[in-house]
């Protein structure tokens, strides 16, 4: 059975010496920097090869971006909030709809905007006072 995504990532940073954090930290600025640096790099990949019609450049930087995502919540120490997180945005998204049960769209480009009845995602409760301040 293959590992999740997050194993995967956590074996390669503990295989090349990479941060894997056993809590919430944002500290150390230099991982702030190299997290920062790896997603715009990947994103900037992302946009040339939907630039060039490239649709397996376009599969791996997605794949790149997730990798390197799912290396800055271990790198962070937030690998285990993860999935109650995005359970919580989900559920806060699903809450965008218009009174009439539709999705309210802006006509620039077709995103989807925030409704009567959303709610914005509460992730401080994933938190304790302590992770809030680092």
């Amino acid at each position: 059975m293959s590992k999740n995504t997050l194993k995967q990532v956590q074996e390669f940073h503990e295989t090349y010496g990479l941060p894997v954090k056993d809590a919430p930290d944002i500290t150390d600025a230099k991982t702030n920097a190299l997290r920062i640096n790896l997603l715009a790099e990947e994103l900037e990949e992302l946009q040339e090869a939907l630039e060039a019609g490239d649709m397996v450049e376009v599969l791996d930087a997605l794949t790149d971006l997730q990798y390197v995502l799912d290396g800055a919540y271990l790198s962070f120490g937030l690998q285990t909030l993860k999935t109650a997180a995005f359970d919580e945005v989900h559920a806060s998204n699903m809450s965008k709809l218009g009174e009439d049960g539709k999705p309210i769209r802006r006509e620039s480009d077709g995103k989807v905007l925030k409704g009567p009845n959303y709610w914005k995602p509460d992730l401080s409760k994933f938190l304790d006072k302590k992770d809030k301040a680092a």
